[in-house]
């Protein structure tokens, strides 16, 4: 069973960088807590009639940070599994195959891409510093381009939306609530 640190509260008065490096941070502890504990079955659990479970969300949410952090702000392939998953016989693999993978190996490929994009972010910053929160980057494969602010922005909505799957998955699957 892995413990969670406590999630600290977004800051209420920091530079816009803080602010949502602070948001975004709270959001991926909000995942970390509602999947605290749980065992293989677990987190294969769906509530129908969704098919989602919390290690697909952590597999999904895994890829997320691969693809705006490692792909896009970087412009780096993609990292392992994803670079040689069947996206093109399973465009949902990332929840698919979350099946297959234990309780610790999600916990790791997922805890493993947030360090990634926290490296990958604070090498991008060292360049940039706060003002380059409007520096643009081609998003992969496509020919339009995002800022900094709206990769954070994004990520932080991505988190939120599935904070509130988690949730609901989280009571289901071992009735915890709330926070």
């Amino acid at each position: 069973m892995t413990t969670v640190e406590p999630r600290e509260d977004p800051p209420t008065e920091a530079s816009e960088l803080e602010t949502l490096l602070g948001f975004l941070d709270y959001q991926r502890g909000t995942i970390a807590l509602k999947t605290d504990g749980m065992d293989d079955v677990q987190l294969r659990t769906p509530l129908p009639p969704s098919t989602m479970t919390l290690g697909g969300l952590l597999k999904h949410l895994a890829f997320v940070e691969d693809f705006w952090i490692g792909m896009t702000v970087r412009g780096r392939p993609p990292a392992e599994p994803f670079s040689s998953a069947p996206w093109d016989d399973d465009p949902d693999w990332e929840w698919s195959s979350s099946a297959w993978d234990t309780a610790d190996e999600l916990r790791e490929l997922w805890g493993g891409a947030v360090e990634a994009s926290h490296s990958e972010l604070d090498e991008v910053l060292a360049d940039l510093g706060d003002a380059g929160l409007g520096t643009r980057f081609p998003r992969w494969e496509s020919e339009e381009s995002v800022s900094l602010r709206w990769v954070l922005i994004h990520l932080i909505e991505e988190y939120s939306r599935h904070a509130g799957h988690a949730d609901l998955l989280a009571e289901h699957v071992d009735g915890r609530r709330g926070e």
